[in-house]
């Protein structure tokens, strides 16, 4: 990975040139680098570890006096149990991982002699910029190099100790493959974005990582794709069936598993039915894992009824804006769906306010009712929707990408986790034998057209 600060223009070209490269290298070249990278960072953990305490430390400072949030410092911190070796099997998980590139996924005999064919291929370029979480880097490096892209990355000042250390490392890893060195690239400065931010004529996609303020940032200032989003509001709505236990264990994981997470759970809708049964067992349950509540009155009441001495500072007041913000902290803003003539009615009241205030990215129904449960899931508008399932499970290892560069909440080429598949576009492939187009026409002397379906050989 090149430490380099030249021109914008000279990092994407350089890009551009190592991602030809990368397009025509084998699945075994690429899985080579992979496991060269893999050995890299387990061999250098510990010095990585210390660069990433240092970046810890300065944080740390920034978040007590009020210039830093604690959700940033949070994802910062690669020392968590757990976090290093999930990255590095990441890597692992995605070498793991089918070949994407020249997957065919359309076969036509047009006529004798004359064949087409849809094939997977990279998108060719990345840019990738993103804030705090220091794997990214790693994440991002294993599947552009499996996918056969090359990848620009600019990480936030928060992580600099930590990036500049995984990247030297990475850096020396892959110079040792076939991968060209410029496959994967670093840039420092910060007045870097808005040139790099131009090179649409060389870049292919943008992947901000980060605040509303970054993505925003980046999709105000750049005519080339970008893949994001712009916030997680992710909902729950517990249905007048719902399960109590069911509801108990999913809604408080969505929580409070990793509230920092753009997959948390940020609002909770409760039928009304279910105020003084299922819901008071749930919000106990959030109560005792330090959840302040953010209530309409109505389910306010209810919980003052059961828990009259419960802490002021637990029970709050919802306002509007509660319901259209991520909150990334132990905060649960909660809605009443009032009782409807069918249940049918109930559900499409949760759907409805959901799609008004979501950014479209996970939201759960907790139900009994295999048809209510299809009701919400065909009408929510979102990247993921699940039945009876925390919100958790909107990542890209969990659904068996091996890891990820981002969650999409787009709605062209990817939608939700974007791994393997995301990174890969396709292009059409014909082979003839001096065929030409002028030949087929209607009347005398014309050829005609086969158009005949040809069965799929995967490769």
């Amino acid at each position: 990975m090149s430490l380099t600060e030249s021109s914008a223009f000279d990092v994407a070209k350089t890009a551009s040139q190592a991602s030809r490269r990368l397009a025509t290298l084998s699945n075994a070249a690429r899985n080579e680098a992979l496991t060269a990278l893999y050995n890299a960072l387990l061999k250098n953990k510990n010095a990585i570890l210390n660069a990433n305490a240092r970046d810890v430390e300065v944080a740390t400072r920034a978040a007590e006096n009020g210039t830093l949030s604690h959700s940033v410092l949070k994802r910062l911190d690669l020392s968590k149990p757990g976090k290093y070796s999930d990255m590095l099997q990441g890597i692992l998980n995605v070498r793991s991982l089918a070949d994407p590139v020249g997957t065919v996924s359309l076969r036509t005999l047009l006529d004798d002699g004359l064949t087409l064919e849809r094939v997977s291929c990279p998108i060719g370029v990345l840019l990738i910029i993103f804030e705090a979480r220091p794997e990214v880097i790693a994440n991002i490096a294993a599947l552009s190099i499996k996918s056969g892209n090359a990848a620009i990355l600019k990480g936030g000042k928060e992580s600099t100790e930590s990036f500049i250390a995984i990247s030297k490392v990475i850096s020396e890893a892959i110079s040792s493959t076939q991968i060209p060195k410029s496959s994967v690239q670093l840039v420092k400065t910060r007045d870097a974005v808005s040139s790099l931010l131009e090179q649409d004529s060389l870049i292919d996609l943008v992947i901000p990582r980060g605040s509303n303020d970054l993505v925003r940032f980046v999709k105000d200032n750049t005519k080339i794709p970008v893949l994001g989003h712009a916030d997680g509001l992710c909902s729950a709505y517990i249905h007048a069936d719902a399960n109590l236990e069911i509801c108990r264990k999913v809604i408080v994981d969505s929580k409070t598993n990793y509230p920092a997470a753009c997959n948390s759970l940020e609002t909770l809708l409760v039928h009304q039915d279910v105020l003084e049964t299922v819901f008071l067992g749930v919000a106990e349950a959030l109560l005792l894992k330090g959840v302040t509540l953010r209530c309409d009155s109505v389910s306010k009441a209810a919980l003052l009824q059961k828990f009259p001495t419960i802490q002021g500072n637990l029970l709050q007041d919802a306002v509007d804006s509660d319901y259209e913000t991520e909150f990334l902290d132990l905060i649960l803003a909660v809605k009443t769906v009032p009782s409807q003539s069918s249940p049918i009615s109930a559900v499409e009241a949760a759907v409805a306010h959901i799609n008004a205030h979501s950014s479209k990215h996970t939201d759960i129904i907790l139900t009994e009712s295999n048809e209510m449960a299809e009701l919400f899931m065909s009408g929510i508008d979102s990247a993921g929707v699940f039945w009876n399932a925390s919100t958790r499970f909107a990542d890209g290892m969990r659904y068996g990408f091996g890891t990820e560069v981002g969650i999409s909440t787009n709605k062209i080429h990817t939608r939700g986790p974007v791994g393997l598949e995301g990174l890969t576009i396709y292009k059409y492939k014909i082979r003839g034998n001096g065929h030409r187009a002028g030949d087929y026409f209607e009347g005398e002397g014309g050829k005609r057209w086969k158009h005949e379906h040809l069965p799929v050989d995967s490769k």
